[in-house]
């Protein structure tokens, strides 16, 4: 080898050895941190919508499709509804870490404070979601002698579907009944999931059928244009909006389904529950900053019930909001999403404080390597010169001849250490106390 790649190779290992242990603090504290803060999220989420043909399975699969550019692969669990998706939040053993929940699927009726479980939260509002009341006209006419039902007082006789059991719509309409001092007894109510109940209410085995849904559900564009089914108005959706604070008064513009067929032929006023997304309290803070920017990305549009970008948003009265979710609507997207891979940017931007805290702590302390390495070099050259000094000392008390064969000895060792360029010197000045020692034992 030759001698300079040698000198080399041999200051690379002095220089590992003197700062390893410095090192192996360093690697130490970052495997604390990185347990500690767990920056780096399981690339699995589960996620419950509801029936396959309503809106919230439509999202669900949007959802899906932006984690996945993101190497997120996301399950999406089909369930009936709203409640069912709040059941499967609250059992620890479903699997589930998101859902798409209607707002009023757990609160008492008049507008008493929710009792919202402590290990859920809410990762924003995300859209409005009406209750859509449709009947059949030759019912009003048959049961009400009247073209149009005004109001829910005047149910009593009808067969109405509220939907399936795990849908948000059955505990709403329950609160709505109750409100308009309607008995349920007095109704005959069906139980049936939506798509059922559908093909039964066009089959005129039922007078009526309630779902709550974004516009974006294909059946209630469907009974939108459906001769012979009206939607019910709701004159009094701002006193519903002041009774039940997890509604909101909306209209359904004149037009709005079809502009050419003047479809509906006026304004409708509805009363909307704001539909949210839940997440586990204990939900890894990268998944729910993305699940927050997949709800920005598929609800910022223009609606039928909302402008541009007035959704999502941060309000909530029903559900905590989660910390890293208030902290994206606050600051946006952070910036290192822009430039680096979201798994890179998410390292980064959940590990720098604790990188920052370890480095000011290892800075004080890395001034302590140079010296340990001064002192490891050095000493290959001085603790020669214990050996040349005992020889010297020698030099009344041993015969001569028996001091130089020594003094060979240690002059030969000696021409085999290698040092870096920086410490020649050391080295020369050993070489040249050798010398200095053999000619005065050459005098003697």
């Amino acid at each position: 080898m030759p001698q300079a790649l040698r000198t080399t190779l041999l200051s690379l290992r002095d220089l590992l050895v003197t700062a390893g242990p410095f090192l192996l603090l360093a690697a130490a504290m970052l495997a604390v941190a990185y347990w500690i803060l767990d920056p780096t999220p399981k690339k699995r989420l589960v996620l419950a919508t509801g029936t396959e043909q309503g809106a919230y399975a439509e999202f669900g699969r949007r959802y899906a499709e932006f984690l996945a550019q993101h190497g997120i692969a996301v399950e999406l669990r089909s369930t009936q509804g709203s409640a069912e998706n709040l059941a499967l939040l609250k059992d620890p053993n479903s699997g589930v870490d998101a859902a798409f929940v209607q707002g009023g699927s757990e609160g008492p009726p008049d507008g008493a404070e929710p009792q919202a479980a402590t290990d859920l939260v809410s990762l924003g509002s995300l859209f409005y979601e009406p209750v859509w009341l449709f009947y059949r006209r030759d019912s009003a006419q048959r049961l009400l002698k009247a073209e149009r039902l005004s109001g829910l007082s005047q149910l009593p006789g009808w067969k109405l579907n509220v939907g399936a059991q795990g849908s948000g719509v059955s505990p709403l309409m329950t609160q709505l009944l109750e409100a308009n001092s309607v008995d349920p007894a007095s109704i005959t109510l069906s139980r049936e999931p939506l798509t059922p109940a559908v093909v039964e209410f066009l089959g005129g085995r039922l007078d009526a059928v309630a779902m709550a849904s974004a516009p974006e559900s294909l059946i209630v564009q469907m009974l939108l244009q459906t001769p012979g089914v009206q939607l019910a108005d709701f004159p009094q959706n701002e006193a519903y909006s002041r009774r039940f604070p997890f509604m909101s008064p909306v209209t359904l513009p004149r037009g709005v389904v079809d502009l050419a067929k003047d479809v509906p032929p006026q304004d409708v006023r509805l009363v909307a529950p704001v539909a949210s997304l839940v997440a586990r309290e204990k939900l890894h803070p990268a998944l729910a900053q993305l699940l927050v920017q997949a709800a920005r990305r598929v609800h910022a549009g223009a609606g039928w019930f909302q402008r541009k970008n007035e959704f999502p948003n941060p309000r909530t009265s029903e559900w905590p909001l989660a910390a890293e979710a208030e902290r994206l609507y606050r600051d946006g997207v952070p910036w290192l999403q822009r430039y680096l891979p979201f798994w890179a940017a998410n390292l980064v931007d959940r590990m720098w404080v604790a990188l920052l805290s370890i480095v000011t702590l290892l800075i004080p302390l890395s001034r302590i390597v140079p010296p340990l390495y001064e002192l490891r070099i050095r000493s290959r050259v001085f603790r020669w010169y214990g050996q040349l000094r005992a020889v010297e000392d020698a030099t009344e008390t041993r015969p001569a001849g028996e001091l130089l064969a020594e003094l060979d000895a240690i002059e030969a060792k000696v021409g085999q250490i290698s040092l870096p360029l920086s410490y020649a010197d050391e080295l020369y000045a050993l070489r040249s106390h050798i010398q200095l020692v053999r000619r005065r034992l050459q005098g003697r």
